[in-house]
């Protein structure tokens, strides 16, 4: 089953296909600035009973070198069979497309950043045939932005870093900037960042600071998680309001025993007494009250320490 994160780490590319050009730079090339952008169908499936998908696949159109294809691969783990996928990919687009055909591997721990940037060849060493090289995106080489004017002036890049460094210290700093930036941002540009964001923490510690974050700042307040956050405040009053029942119950029945056992002895409950029993709502207290009133020589003796 595809996960959140996996999501997140790709179609922020379709959300916004010229972030390529400004993450190169991390990733040590150099890119020319796009002039067009276009995201083709994801689907590479030939007349055979094997379905194969590239995650996320966009086509750039560029002033100095022409167009060329961008495929995005988000890899949550090491996988053995995955650098035989990514070279079909690969040599696929470039016969169907006749476009120079590059590979970006987005990756969320070091290990598997590391494993995915290897060089792979399908022939033996002597023939290597076809190699593979892709181009990696993860903790690594990502910017770690902790500056809300650096993540404003690109939001996309923001939400990109904490997404790669969602398993790392720094990723609470990120987060922190990333929602003050988009404090300042119109809904309609916002609520996807605060999306992508949230599906790329996954189920990791950041998550929760990440839906703190967004649930205490009004201009979030249409985002779905603000919603959920909300449905789970109110489950959590309506559980407080069980316990709080559950407990003014206990307390009740606990004023009732003191009180019958009081009465069951034969002596005498004012009404002062009666009072400060019911209106104890300590069940501790009233468990000590009960202890007591089985040995009080008189009714107010319950409330005697010692």
């Amino acid at each position: 089953m595809v996960s959140p994160p996996h999501e997140a780490m790709h179609r922020i590319f379709q959300h916004d296909p010229g972030l390529f050009s400004r993450v190169s730079r991390f990733l040590g090339i150099d890119i020319p600035k796009p002039i067009g952008a276009t995201a083709l169908p994801t689907d590479l499936t030939e007349a055979s009973p094997v379905e194969r998908r590239v995650d996320t696949l966009l086509r750039f159109e560029t002033a100095e070198q022409g167009p060329f294809l961008l495929a995005v691969e988000a890899q949550g783990k090491k996988d053995p069979d995955k650098p035989a996928s990514w070279a079909y990919y690969v040599s696929y687009l470039w016969t169907k497309y006749r476009l120079p055909t590059a590979l970006l591997v987005v990756c969320q721990d070091h290990r598997t950043a590391k494993w995915a940037q290897q060089a792979v060849s399908s022939g033996p060493p002597q023939l290597p045939t076809l190699s593979l090289r892709p181009l990696v995106a993860g903790p690594h080489n990502m910017p770690v932005i902790t500056d809300p004017d650096e993540a404003r002036a690109d939001l996309a890049l923001a939400s990109l870093a904490a997404i790669t460094h969602a398993a790392e210290p720094v990723v609470n700093g990120i987060l922190k900037a990333l929602s003050t930036a988009l404090q300042d941002a119109p809904e309609d540009v916002a609520s996807p960042i605060i999306e992508f964001t949230a599906q790329g923490m996954g189920n990791r510690p950041a998550k929760h600071l990440w839906r703190n974050l967004v649930a205490v700042d009004l201009s979030f307040y249409k985002s779905y998680i603000s919603e959920e956050i909300r449905d789970e405040g109110r489950e959590q009053g309506r559980e407080q309001g069980r316990e709080q029942g559950r407990e003014q119950g206990r307390a009740q029945q606990g004023a009732l025993d003191v009180l019958l056992v009081l009465e069951q002895r034969g002596l005498d409950v004012s009404d002062d007494v009666r009072t400060r029993i019911k209106e104890c709502g300590d069940p501790e207290v009233l468990r000590h009250w009960l202890a007591r009133a089985v040995t009080a020589s008189t009714a107010e003796a319950v409330f005697q320490d010692g």
